[in-house]
């Protein structure tokens, strides 16, 4: 449990544990309400408090006169030394509300204060033995209220409104602790570097933004930020009109999202690299080895296999490495790397029943899970486990991805196209993007629209990290777009990367519903000789 936030401004202290107010360490007495109105206003003065929320933080909403909220703002006036007139502490703004107008700096309880007024826990450098993070722990995050820019007027609440929601939302991903509101929002992300900001809530990321309401536009940046060394893992803007404001928080929330599922663990795997193998822990070696599963090849499929498999023995609880040893023996059969495939299939679904069985409400094993079944061949099995992985967290990408290629392979082509295009604009940079791609193909073959499904299959091969699968699609799909030019030459990519494949693995890797399509796919595949 973190020690309670302790704010030091002048020569004040305001304890919100032991709800005292100190001048050079000694008590000045406050009523309840004065202490409840005086912490509100330093929480949040990096902007205007109004008198309506004022009135509902202090009063719970119970319906006070004008004079009892200026009665309060008074008595706290005097209890700082501070008057109506000087107003060096709090500022009045006729008609519109309170503002804390002096600098205030946030602290752990448990650390004294120095000469100067500087309190001892302040750092100068992120270190991350001092943020209390053990190379073992999992990825840690604090999202802090957004700053507001501006007069915001009935939209004054759109900026803790936007960090309450990402954390609920960032809650739902097991593979990262996220810091309760109730500490997180104590700070503002102007109140320290992210190093001290690390420190004081123990945390490895921080998510911070800003909101800036201008001629009747919203304006939303946002960072995440590594506590460590305050480098920017992620960061994007956003805008849109003020009536439409819903919609562009609903932007920020599934880009977030979707920067967590994929920046984090890419972040977390740069650093592991510099890392001596011997030395990784477990988390580290799991996001070492999701660097190398994307990459589809037998190569990298055998490093993730050991990565994922140290991470497995450093920590049998660890739902995650799991589900990757489930990925590593489902891409193997996929792919046809070898001769046993009903044993890889076994072994793929062995460990997504055990990811599960340890957490049984993680998105990723869930993922893992439904993929199990599309080997076989039964699609109608692994809907219900992609649906239940999206339902986990509605905006996961790769889950979105892998409900639509199901969608579109049983003949439901119309919602496997909608789901594949979130999917993408959820994850443009994600490292099955392909498979995306190569998904809006099969949805157009499926609708009769074979000129568009080859444009999707020949971006779907030329994208980064395509695996031979991907290649035999453009070649399947240009053939019966009538191109026999680019449907040979792909044909030939693909007997370069792997010579053996014939059309009834493709058949066996993508299980067409469609009799339509799968007739059409077995000519094409059929003419070029496979």
């Amino acid at each position: 449990m973190l020690p309670p936030v302790i704010y030091r401004f002048a020569e004040f202290e305001l304890d919100l544990a032991k709800v005292e107010l100190r001048a050079q360490g000694a008590v000045r007495p406050l009523e309840p309400q004065v202490f409840a109105l005086l912490a509100l206003l330093i929480e949040n003065r990096d902007r205007l408090v109004s008198r309506d929320e004022i009135i509902e933080k202090v009063w719970d909403g119970r319906i006070v006169s004008d004079a009892a909220v200026a009665s309060r703002v008074k008595s706290a006036r005097q209890a700082l030394g501070d008057d109506g007139k000087s107003q060096k502490f709090i500022r009045t703004l006729h008609g519109r509300g309170f503002r804390f107008v002096t600098e205030a700096r946030a602290a752990r309880g448990d650390a004294p204060a120095v000469a100067g007024g500087e309190p001892a826990d302040a750092v100068r450098a992120p270190d991350p033995a001092a943020q209390g993070l053990s190379a073992g722990e999992r990825p840690s995050i604090a999202v802090l209220p957004f700053h507001l820019v501006g007069d915001a007027g009935p939209f004054a609440a759109i900026a803790e409104a936007i960090a309450d929601e990402l954390i609920i939302d960032f809650a739902r991903l097991h593979w990262i602790f996220v810091t309760a509101r109730g500490s997180s929002f104590r700070l503002r992300a102007s109140d320290a570097d992210p190093g001290e900001i690390g420190r004081l809530l123990g945390v490895r990321y921080v998510l911070a933004g800003s909101v800036t309401l201008a001629r009747g536009r919203l304006e939303v940046a946002v960072e995440l930020v590594d506590t460590r060394d305050a480098g920017i893992v992620w960061a994007e803007r956003f805008d849109g009109p003020l009536d439409d404001v819903h919609r562009v928080r609903e932007d920020i929330r599934a880009s977030a999202l979707a920067a967590l599922e994929i920046r984090i663990p890419q972040h977390e795997a740069e650093l592991a690299r510099l890392r001596v193998c011997e030395d990784l822990d477990a988390w580290s070696a799991y996001h070492l080895g999701l660097q190398h599963i994307y990459r589809f090849n037998r190569q990298d499929n055998a490093a993730a296999t050991e990565l994922f498999g140290r991470a497995a023995v450093l920590d049998p609880s660890f739902a995650r490495a799991q589900a990757g040893l489930s990925f590593v023996h489902f891409q193997t059969a996929f792919l046809r790397h070898t001769d046993d495939i009903a044993g890889e299939v076994s072994l793929a679904r062995r460990f997504a029943v055990r990811a599960w069985e340890l957490d049984a409400l993680d998105p990723f094993v869930n993922f893992a899970m439904g993929r199990t079944y599309w080997l076989t061949g039964d699609l109608d099995g692994a809907l219900p486990w992609l649906e239940r992985a999206t339902a986990l967290s509605p905006n996961y990408a790769q889950g979105i991805y892998a409900r639509a290629w199901t969608e579109s392979l049983a003949g439901e082509a119309r919602a496997g196209r909608t789901h594949v295009d979130l999917a993408m604009r959820l994850s443009p940079l994600d490292p099955l993007y392909y498979g995306m791609l190569g998904t809006r193909a099969f949805a157009h073959l499926v609708l009769g629209e074979g000129a568009q499904a080859a444009r999707w299959a020949e971006r779907a091969a030329r994208a980064p990290g395509a695996h031979v699968l991907i290649a035999m699609i453009a070649s399947a799909m240009h053939a019966i777009a009538g191109d026999e030019t680019a449907s040979t030459a792909w044909a030939a990519n693909v007997r370069e990367r792997n010579p053996a494949l014939r059309r009834d693995d493709f058949f066996r890797s993508f299980p067409m519903k469609s009799v339509a399509a799968r007739g059409q796919l077995e000519g094409a595949l059929a003419r070029r000789g496979f």
